[in-house]
């Protein structure tokens, strides 16, 4: 075996390790009899003789078998009709063929019914990785290339099965999407029942749950929700959120009291308490038994850093015309702020600030990271009540925030509804808070050139402790530096502040919104120093895609592509500069993949025979349509080229008589 041939085996082994299933893998052989046995049988060159693919191995009930190769020229061989090449050359020859050849050898040969073959080439920069799923009678399917082994990891094969070989949703999909759907019919009959303004909708939602957490504490009863005109239905649920507010004990009082002068609507409008002839109930009513029965059990016992008001509040936002992004709010969807947690590697003593934090969808998702990584009740009680720091602008939608920590698990001690870039950033820095997280408004730079997104960033570093990480989501046009004032705030921000990278994210991240985003991460109080290899990613293949009915949903392949993100950003392993460029950067550049990118990919000989033919074609065909001049060719000398250009003229001329 060559130097390549080993080194390709260890780089794979070590995708193995990372999913965290090296231990269940042999090389060369298995220790599992029934699979040993028939192996002696396995030779690719059909001798029935002994034959072992590089690694054989089983996860839960699935058997997992890889070939691989040095050189990807050598990763797949096809047929005439495009399907593949099964002869003894092909099966020893390349890896695809090979492990599909031994997937089902052992799918004849053995009692396991679920059998994945993986052909492999390249190494860790440049490779191929194909999976090919083969059932019990030996029919296979070949799946999506894929850049990670984690889709296989025993947290992950289950869902990998249901998604990319059964072509199934998922439970957590089929939530979502009910999720989804409830929310578009519960503003229906906001709209119907209630002729709420659209902002007021999402505070009768968070109000409405806020009140139903009493009914464990024998506090509220949709039951006594009877429409009575002496104590109504909507001052029977203000009196139950008020209970709920000191049970979680918000404070100080002025903080509480911002919140209920936000709930009050609930109270004083006439419309939605009022018996509703067609309903037979007060809207109020309807609405809470809706709340009770569709969402507020999942928001109680789901577990995960799913904003669920979030979705419900976007949800409202996307009937609106536009009403959300005319006030400049994007909310942040779920696979990016947890992708965040992951850039920045939260550690349980992080003291995380967004001071943007809308429905609190960042601060959930960093406290769940957290949680999740310590058993100590001391620490997880610290983290919630010390932990996390969060500023919002607008009453309403801190109002949601504060409501959104309280449904998920508390945290919400330190939430403040106040203008960000109105506060003294040395006097936030006081906070301690060691991590930033943001989204800021979008776009209102256009109404006042003080509210540009590169402000918010800036102001943000200056917020932080020294070696403070920060991570932002924002336009990529914050990072062009088209106006003076936003050129002169990224040369502030190197002085101070020193830039990671930028990663170029998928076009429809906010999907309906129109914007084409990036994040940035920046490390608090260091000056950027020249040499400082920054890295710019492409994540536009991010593995999300638009579901009609749905929005932006995970085609399957969004795990394996974020941890290949993962491994290129902490340095685990290489990329081609079409994934990530690693360069020093000027305050005049453009942050982004796209200005630094160029291609290191040396073409095969086929590619240069193709690009110097489509050339001289090219060349050819503009010198005998008299564009000579395009090559520096003088009038005279196109005289040599004049039969061709007579010859393609007639050619043309009986082409058009043709038509």
């Amino acid at each position: 075996m060559g130097k390549k041939e080993v080194n390709t085996d260890l780089w794979v082994y070590d995708l193995l390790k990372e999913a965290k299933i090296s231990d269940k893998f042999s090389a060369q052989g298995s220790d599992v009899k029934e699979l040993n046995e028939a192996l002696q049988t396995a030779s690719k060159r059909g001798t029935g003789k002994v034959g072992f693919p590089e690694y054989v191995g089983i996860v839960k009930d699935f058997l997992i078998v890889i070939e691989d190769k040095s050189d990807t020229t050598k990763h797949l061989k096809l047929t005439e009709k495009d399907i593949i090449a099964e002869d003894i050359a092909s099966v020893c020859d390349y890896a695809v063929n090979g492990a599909l050849f031994y997937g089902k050898h052992l799918s004849k040969n053995t009692n396991y019914k679920k059998i994945v073959a993986l052909g492999i080439s390249g190494n860790e920069k440049i490779h191929k990785i194909t999976p090919i799923y083969i059932n019990d009678r030996g029919e296979y399917t070949i799946l999506e290339n894929i850049e990670t082994l984690i889709s296989f990891s025993e947290d992950n094969i289950d869902e990998y099965y249901i998604k990319e070989i059964l072509k199934e949703d998922t439970a957590i999909e089929k939530k979502t999407a009910e999720i989804l759907k409830e929310a578009s019919e519960l503003h229906n009959y906001l709209r119907s029942y209630g002729n709420i303004e659209e902002k007021n909708k999402p505070l009768i939602v968070s109000g409405i749950l806020l009140a139903l957490r009493e009914i464990d504490f024998k506090n509220f009863n949709i039951d006594n929700l009877n429409g009575d005109k002496t104590k109504t239905d909507g001052q029977k649920i203000y009196e139950a959120i008020k209970s709920n507010l000191d049970r979680a004990n918000v404070s100080p009082q002025v903080k509480k009291d911002k919140l209920l002068s936000q709930f009050s609507i609930i109270k004083d409008d006439i419309k939605i308490n009022e018996i509703n002839s067609t309903l037979g109930k007060t809207p109020l009513k309807y609405f809470t038994e809706f709340l009770y029965k569709s969402i507020y059990q999942s928001i109680r016992y789901n577990n995960s850093a799913e904003d669920y008001l979030g979705r419900f509040y976007g949800e409202f936002m996307s009937y609106t015309g536009g009403d959300g992004q005319n006030l400049g709010i994007v909310l942040t969807p779920k696979h990016i702020t947890e992708l965040f947690c992951d850039l920045l590697d939260l550690k349980t003593t992080d003291k995380i600030l967004d001071p943007c934090c809308g429905t609190a969808g960042f601060l959930i998702a960093a406290m769940h990271n957290m949680i999740k990584k310590t058993s100590n009740e001391v620490e997880i009680k610290e983290i919630k009540k010390n932990q996390l720091f969060g500023i919002e602008d607008k009453s309403y939608m801190f109002t949601i925030a504060t409501t959104n920590m309280i449904l998920r698990g508390d945290g919400k001690s330190n939430l403040e509804n106040k203008d960000f870039l109105k506060e003294n950033p040395a006097q936030l820095q006081l906070k301690g808070c060691t991590v930033g997280m943001m989204n800021p408004p979008y776009s209102m730079g256009k109404i006042d050139p003080s509210l540009y997104e590169i402000k918010f960033i800036n102001h943000l570093l200056d917020s932080l402790v020294v070696d403070g990480r920060a991570a932002v989501i924002v336009p990529q046009s914050t990072f062009t530096g088209k106006t003076k004032e936003e050129q002169k705030i990224k040369e502030e921000i190197l002085k101070n502040h020193t830039l990671e990278g930028v990663i170029t994210l998928n076009k429809n991240t906010f999907y309906r919104v129109g914007t084409n985003p990036c994040i940035a991460i920046f490390k608090a109080h260091n000056k950027h120093p020249k040499n400082k290899i920054c890295k710019f990613i492409n994540f536009e293949n991010d593995g999300y895609i638009v579901s009609k009915h749905i929005g932006l949903v995970d085609d399957g392949s969004h795990r394996d592509k974020k941890q290949h993100l993962l491994d290129v950003w902490f340095g685990r392993t290489e990329a081609i500069t079409k994934f990530c460029v690693n360069t020093t950067i000027e305050a005049t550049d453009e942050w982004l993949h796209s200005f630094y990118y160029f291609n290191d990919e040396i073409p095969s000989e086929e590619d240069f025979k193709k690009t110097v033919a489509d050339y001289l074609t090219f060349e050819v065909n503009m010198i005998t349509h008299g564009r000579g001049y395009l090559f520096g060719i003088k009038d005279k000398e196109l005289e040599f080229y004049q039969d061709d250009i007579e010859e393609e003229k007639q050619v043309a001329k009986s082409e058009e008589n043709y038509e």
